[in-house]
């Protein structure tokens, strides 16, 4: 079975900028599962899969406008503490996640109040040529639910209770 619309395809990555150490690598946590063909992945990453096989790997670079896209010139974001997913100590620089209408977002703190952060909007790798390296672990064909909804259900995707 190869990677192409409609299948459900779980992998693992590497990421890094070129020439520089790893940013993240989701060995150290849990691989990747996605439904193919349904712009919930990164276009450059869909676009290196596609046609893959479970085993194969592929090295991929791409550009910000393929990634998390270019940094955009804004002023910070004062929103409450509460809207935050991330927990724990924060400080400024951190990157974070954020809870919107249209799901979690990336963002970057900025400044730190007692009840409120202000936050750089901008993903915290955008503007920046990335380097993906892909292990294709596995593939399976999309139930008819999980195209209907545009998104894998149970293990590793969204349950629906």
């Amino acid at each position: 079975m190869i990677i192409e619309k409609d299948k459900v395809v779980t992998f693992h990555y590497c990421l890094y900028e070129p020439d520089q150490p790893v940013l993240e690598d989701s060995r150290d946590t849990e691989p990747v599962v996605y439904l193919h063909g349904h712009k919930t992945m990164m276009p450059g990453l869909e676009k290196a899969l596609e046609g893959k096989a479970t085993g194969e790997t592929v090295s991929v670079t791409l550009p910000p406008e393929e990634a998390y896209g270019p940094r955009q010139e804004v002023e910070p974001h004062r929103i409450p503490k509460k809207y935050l997913l991330t927990k724990g100590k924060l400080k400024p620089g951190q990157a974070v996640q954020i809870s919107t209408k249209n799901g979690p977002r990336d963002a970057t703190l900025v400044k730190v109040g007692r009840y409120t952060v202000d936050i750089d909007p901008n993903h915290p790798l955008a503007g920046k040529t990335l380097v993906f390296e892909l292990e294709v672990m596995g593939i399976r064909e999309a139930t008819e639910e999980e195209i209907v909804h545009g998104h894998v259900h149970g293990e590793g995707g969204v349950s629906h209770n």
